[in-house]
């Protein structure tokens, strides 16, 4: 299946995660672009195409967007929160990797409209496991949803 209109966005402030993703996309030969933002304030202007954002050429919008909770600036759950209440982005399916197995933390983020609630493996070659299935089956088993967003 072709993945080039496939667009990761990982919003995740932790270095060691970050390079454990990118190992885990090359290591399973994952073609889909993977872009990286590391704060919650980050990733709601990547979403809205704002300052070095705005060329959707460089930086399109995802098809799935894979988060931390624990992130400076805006959490993880008050991202979640803005993405479902976007307009057409609250498609956009979310997952939520953390290292939170809190019980509080699994239902906000459910609450709050998660499609998912994975949490993160100690392993290193668990974590990039985590990573390869979470890619495959949004990426390559799923149905994507339209986005659409209003010209402006």
């Amino acid at each position: 299946m072709e993945t080039k209109h496939f667009t990761v966005l990982l919003v995740e402030d932790d270095l060691n995660d970050i390079f454990l993703v990118k190992r885990a996309f090359k290591m399973a030969r994952l073609e889909t672009p993977l872009q990286v933002v590391t704060d919650g304030e980050e990733a709601i202007r990547y979403l809205k195409g704002e300052g070095r954002f705005a060329d959707r050429a460089a930086h399109p919008l995802p098809s799935l967007i894979v988060m931390d909770i624990k992130m400076p600036r805006l959490s993880g759950f008050e991202v979640l929160d803005w993405i479902k209440n976007a307009g057409p982005l609250r498609r956009i399916p979310v997952v939520i990797v953390s290292s939170s197995d809190r019980s509080e933390d699994v239902n906000r983020a459910y609450e709050l409209g998660a499609n998912a609630y994975m949490v993160k493996p100690v392993n290193f070659l668990a974590v990039e496991h985590l990573f390869q299935s979470i890619t495959h089956y949004w990426g390559l088993e799923c149905a994507k949803p339209e986005i659409e967003l209003a010209a402006t």
